[in-house]
């Protein structure tokens, strides 16, 4: 079935880099799910009110949920795709946020009146009007949402997609609240005197809630700026290590304007006794390269890093080990000598990422350290600098 869907609406789909079969797949996907989200919340609303269902009812507005989720998803797509404009000129992805938010909102507000309806049942029990058959449609829709959660993970890996990915995580937790469901119901069955139903419909209630949760607080964590994934860094780096003239890389920032439209830098450290217009061009072709494969307008800052200096290249190394000993998470970058008539200056930046608890006074006494120990009078020159990325420490 997956694969019929992707050959049927999906032109050319093996040229997954190709903006307009991302965008197809992306339409594909949310469509998908709309039709089937809806599907379902009509089947559970009839079983819900037929057997007179609490745990149900609150099942069903959970798909219902999924269904504005996947309509959020296909605005996103559709907004990506458009072009910017003289008024907007990063374009209008942002707008998927304003959509994401408006409904959190309502997500909150039907997961309040399900909890209050569950809370009611605990209280003043209703009996079920047990359905062996409405039970047994009950059942199939899990198998509806594995097939869901399959195909969204196909499609995700097809194209390299983490938002389908999650969909497909999402599906596979929306068969554990349904089973839930059914197992209450099961147990009202047999144990008629204990709410059951009531109780179930409060852990489906949590789990809007926390739907709702993770909506809000991903668009919040958008909107107030949130650092790049490792998994974006890591490309960007491969990218741009693939090219050996670059030596180091630093100080990547990458501003998110909503799906499809993100601006960044990051300097690139390469030999000073390289050709500057062959430096150029490598620089070039690496912004270039990352545009392209990842669709990010990336501005590369070249800095050129003096290797045929022995003296330069050995206090380098002796405060880039003493740094590791400290705090292996740390970073040193853009390192130069400057050497005066009295004294020399050795001036290096240090990033010190947030969660770790080595402080700027540890970093200074750790270097001056070193320095004590040479012949020569040094002086460190520190400039710390912020992390704008998210590190993977796995």
């Amino acid at each position: 079935m997956t694969r019929w869907l992707i050959q049927r609406f999906v032109k050319n789909p093996d040229q997954v880099q190709d903006e307009s079969v991302r965008l197809n797949y992306g339409t594909l996907s949310s469509l998908t799910g709309i039709v089937c989200n809806l599907i379902l919340f009509a089947v559970k609303i009839l079983i819900g009110v037929t057997m007179h269902a609490v745990s149900v009812l609150s099942d069903a507005f959970n798909n219902l949920s999924d269904c504005f989720s996947c309509i959020i998803t296909l605005f996103g797509y559709r907004l990506a795709a458009k072009p910017a404009d003289k008024e907007h000129p990063f374009g209008h992805g942002r707008i998927e946020y304003l959509i994401s938010m408006v409904v959190s909102i309502f997500i909150f507000v039907v997961g309040w009146e399900l909890l209050r309806q569950s809370i009611d049942q605990i209280r003043t029990p209703s009996p079920i009007s047990f359905s062996w058959p409405l039970l047994l449609a009950l059942v199939v829709t899990i198998f509806v949402k594995l097939w869901m959660a399959n195909f969204n993970r196909t499609i995700g890996n097809r194209i390299h997609n983490t938002a389908m990915i999650a969909t497909a995580q999402d599906s596979r937790n929306d068969v554990l609240v349904t089973a839930v469901t059914i197992g209450a119901m099961l147990l009202a069955f047999f144990f008629p005197d204990v709410p059951f139903d009531g109780i179930a419909g409060v852990i489906v209630a949590v789990f809007i809630f926390l739907s709702g949760y993770s909506i809000l607080s991903e668009i919040v964590d958008q909107l107030l700026g949130k650092p790049v994934s490792s998994e974006l860094v890591e490309k960007i780096e491969a990218i741009m290590r693939s090219h050996p003239e670059i030596i180091g890389i630093h100080d990547l920032l990458v501003h998110d304007y909503g799906p499809g439209m993100m601006i960044g830098s990051v300097h690139a450290e390469v030999d000073a006794s390289m050709n500057f217009m062959a430096a150029h061009d490598v620089i070039d072709e690496a912004e270039r390269e990352i545009q392209e494969q990842l669709h990010i307008i990336m501005t590369i800052h070249m800095d050129p890093v003096d290797l045929s200096d022995p003296e330069r290249n050995s206090y380098r190394k002796k405060i880039k080990h003493a740094l590791e000993d400290l705090d292996p998470s740390l970073q040193m970058h853009d390192f130069r000598m400057v050497t005066g008539p009295t004294h020399t200056n050795l001036v290096f930046d240090v990033v010190i990422p947030y969660d770790s608890r080595t402080t700027k006074d540890q970093v200074r006494s750790t270097v001056n350290a070193v320095l004590a120990r040479e012949p020569e009078k040094l002086y460190a020159v520190i400039t710390f600098d912020q992390d704008f990325t998210e590190h993977d420490d796995r």
